[in-house]
């Protein structure tokens, strides 16, 4: 069975960073799109940002609010995807989910994301 592991969130005061990783477990990710999304209270599961397979160049896609303050990334070799954010803002704060795809198209749509993870709470505090 695939699984996707999400960790590292916690909580964080505003302008702190934390390191979010995901761990694919079940199967090798390397050909996959590895995406991050979030949900908040109350609102629309949103997308945060993407990271295509590694033989193209392995480009990465953000969203406008994170884009110059989150980086995603991906160790093939150990089969884990990151999030690196910096500067937290309050507004950052939600579960936030893994998940991976296996074709570029439309690429910040979470419908056509194949597998998830569970989430890992991020909690951004003033």
């Amino acid at each position: 069975q695939v699984q996707l592991v999400e960790s590292g969130g916690g909580l964080v005061q505003a302008g702190g960073s934390l390191r979010l990783s995901c761990a694919p477990s079940g199967r090798t990710f390397s050909n996959y799109v590895m995406g991050w999304f979030r949900q908040a209270p109350g609102k629309e599961r949103e997308f945060v940002a993407a990271i295509n397979f590694n033989w193209s160049g392995g480009s990465t896609y953000y969203a406008d609010s994170v884009k110059g303050r989150f980086t995603i990334s991906r160790d093939n070799a150990k089969n884990t995807v990151y999030l690196q954010m910096n500067s937290l803002k309050l507004e950052d704060t939600a579960v936030y989910y893994c998940a991976a795809k296996s074709t570029i198209v439309a690429i910040t749509t979470s419908s056509l994301y194949v597998y998830w993870g569970q989430g890992t709470q991020v909690t951004v505090s003033s």
